[in-house]
């Protein structure tokens, strides 16, 4: 009589389930729950999680100034912006929250600038901990590697090259903000907005943002410096870096030159666009000097690309320059930053593959190289994604209006901001209800995580059997 043992099926899942080389998992574990969710899915959930920490910790009294209260909801909202490094507050920080709770703002901010999974990644590395393959392939995700093997190595570079973007710009900062607030307190407003400008985030510890500097030099340039370096985006950074120490051997990527090309033609243009449609409005540029519309229209066209700073009111511009800033939020930074928005290579190939029809041609190319069609179906889909939240979401925020004092363009203004994670506002924030809040709680976190990932995360994938290729319909109009 023959023992009985496992049948072939068993013993393919026995043999399935003991660890492959590099998957860092012991023979005979069942994998842990995070292990079998795929990326987009753990990056939905990890944000998520960080959202609700958060929001616990600055609902608590230890995190206000005496006499000051919240509710959870403003709580979550203060929560999910910093996570989402969006910068909109329906309460003003630096008098609401104490030293305990500015801290933990300052916490949410570099972890959602930097990315709860690269995070994850480098304390695995600190602890000489082996990752596995599932843990590189998550790392892939959130920084947007082009290897598997390079994800860890990259994620080295992009935390240690962020905190020394950070500690420059903070030491960049202290003759600005010691004079004005103390030594002690000088050098942690000027860490403080370091890490809210690099990370895109938007925050300051001022009621009025950055007004009080709208003519200062040295503010404006260091700002705007940090929330570019930001915005560029990680690869983009290491890549330029490489290509500068050794140009025969590296080479600026396809991703790179499109990046860089972007990030100059939008910054040229919305400075140009934005001094010459407020140059003479005596409530922004009019009444400042010359030096001072020069450096504000500069910092305007900056931070529309989800920084969230301000050196101007939003509130008494004019609607050439207010629809200006929405086009630029809803564009948003570069791929794989911290900033949000669609993400300027997703508008161009939109812009191009579209031209390239009306032209006639089958392709569309860029400094000689063919976009492959998954690219472009990618972009538009990211596009219409988009534009579909943005516009249920304003939709909904019109629904749920109950002061009449907020006016039309104001409510499209703040859906945008949110989506596009730019935390740029018309001064109605505080005045939106606890529904009209949670509306924009959950754009900025589909804005962060970006449509397409959240698309991806909870749609189930299409059965085998459903994988069949029909024939082409050519009879459907179009236009």
């Amino acid at each position: 009589m023959t023992p009985s043992g496992p049948a072939p099926r068993d013993l393919a899942l026995l043999s399935a389930d003991k660890t492959a080389p590099g998957s860092g998992r012991p023979p005979g574990l069942r994998r842990s729950w995070s292990s079998r969710l795929r990326p987009p899915q753990l990056i939905a959930l990890t944000f998520a999680a960080a959202i609700l920490i958060g929001a616990l910790l600055l609902w608590s009294p230890l995190a206000h100034e005496p006499g000051k209260s919240i509710t959870f909801v403003q709580a979550l909202f203060m929560a999910t912006s910093a996570v989402c490094v969006t910068g909109l507050a329906v309460v003003d920080p630096g008098s609401t929250f104490n030293l305990f709770g500015e801290v933990v703002m300052l916490v949410l901010i570099q972890v959602g600038g930097l990315g709860l999974i690269t995070l994850g990644t480098l304390f695995a590395l600190a602890l000489r901990r082996r990752l596995g393959v599932s843990g590189r392939i998550n790392a892939q995700q959130q920084v947007s590697a082009t290897t598997l093997g390079g994800a860890t190595s990259l994620v080295r570079a992009i935390v240690l090259s962020s905190l020394l973007i950070e500690a420059v710009g903070a030491l960049l900062l202290l003759p600005a903000f010691i004079p004005r607030e103390g030594v002690g307190r000088g050098i942690y407003y000027s860490i403080f907005h370091s890490i809210s400008a690099f990370n895109n985030a938007g925050f300051s510890l001022y009621p009025n943002s950055l007004m009080n500097f709208v003519s200062d030099p040295l503010v404006n340039l260091v700002v705007t410096g940090l929330i570019i370096l930001g915005g560029l985006g990680f690869l983009v950074q290491l890549n330029v870096l490489a290509w500068l120490r050794d140009r025969r051997r590296n080479r600026l990527s396809t991703n790179t030159r499109l990046s860089l090309t972007m990030m100059a033609l939008l910054l040229g243009v919305g400075t140009v666009f934005f001094a010459l449609t407020e140059w003479n409005n005596p409530k922004t540029l009019g009444a400042l000097p010359l030096h001072g519309k020069l450096l504000a229209s500069w910092f305007q066209s900056v931070t529309p690309r989800t920084a969230g700073f301000n050196t101007l009111d939003y509130g008494l511009m004019g609607f050439p320059a207010l629809f200006m800033t929405i086009v630029w939020m809803f564009i948003g930074a570069n791929p794989g930053s911290t900033g949000g928005g669609i993400k300027t290579n997703t508008f161009y190939v939109i812009v191009a593959s579209a031209w390239s029809m009306v032209r006639g041609r089958r392709d569309t190319t860029l400094f000689g190289r063919r976009i492959d069609t998954e690219t472009v179906l990618r972009a538009m889909t990211v596009g219409l994604l988009s534009m579909a939240l943005v516009t249920l979401g304003f939709m909904a925020l019109l629904l749920l209006n109950t002061n009449k004092d907020v006016l039309f363009v104001q409510l499209f203004f703040e859906t945008v901001s949110a989506f596009g994670t730019a935390g740029l506002s018309m001064n109605a924030t505080p005045l939106l209800n606890t529904p009209q809040e949670i509306v924009l709680i959950f754009l900025m976190f589909l804005g962060r995580i970006g449509p397409l990932t959240f698309a991806v995360a909870f749609s189930r994938p299409a059965p085998e059997k459903a994988l069949v290729r029909y024939p082409a319909a050519r009879d459907i109009l179009i236009g």
